[in-house]
């Protein structure tokens, strides 16, 4: 799917994804900055991924993981700090929330910064269980 605003666009077109352009913008993220790159391409084959685009460049990402019925957990929602401000932060959750694939009961996400952010759309605040890893195994294959 393609939403379109202004000289912006977002699509769940993988193919589209500028693999580089996420690796930087994740990088410089306080969730993912230690993420290889190869670690990157896997989550994104197997993920629903969304890319905004300004013309043809890439300036923010972000995916989804989801049994597509009943849960679906948003992850890597990133905007380049030249583009935020605009909006286009609030327009990704819209589009992400709107998608047919992702019409679950239930969303989950992680955030320390943008609460404000979601809220807007319904999100609360819960406790939740986690098991946090610093460094998989497999990362260093």
């Amino acid at each position: 799917m393609e939403w379109h605003k202004d000289h912006y666009s977002i699509s769940d077109d993988r193919i589209k994804i500028d693999i580089d352009a996420v690796f930087e913008l994740l990088s410089t993220s306080y969730w993912a900055a230690d993420r290889p790159i190869e670690v990157i391409k896997l989550s994104i084959e197997q993920s629903i991924c969304f890319g905004i685009y300004c013309e043809d460049q890439q300036i923010g990402f972000a995916r989804v993981v989801t049994d597509q019925v009943v849960f679906a957990w948003i992850c890597d929602l990133i905007i380049h700090p030249n583009f935020r401000g605009n909006g286009l932060g609030k327009w990704l959750i819209r589009c992400i929330m709107e998608h047919p694939s992702i019409q679950v009961k239930s969303y989950g996400l992680a955030t320390k910064d943008a609460h404000t952010l979601y809220q807007k759309f319904g999100f609360k605040h819960v406790d939740t269980m986690q098991l946090k890893i610093d460094q998989p195994s497999s990362w260093n294959q």
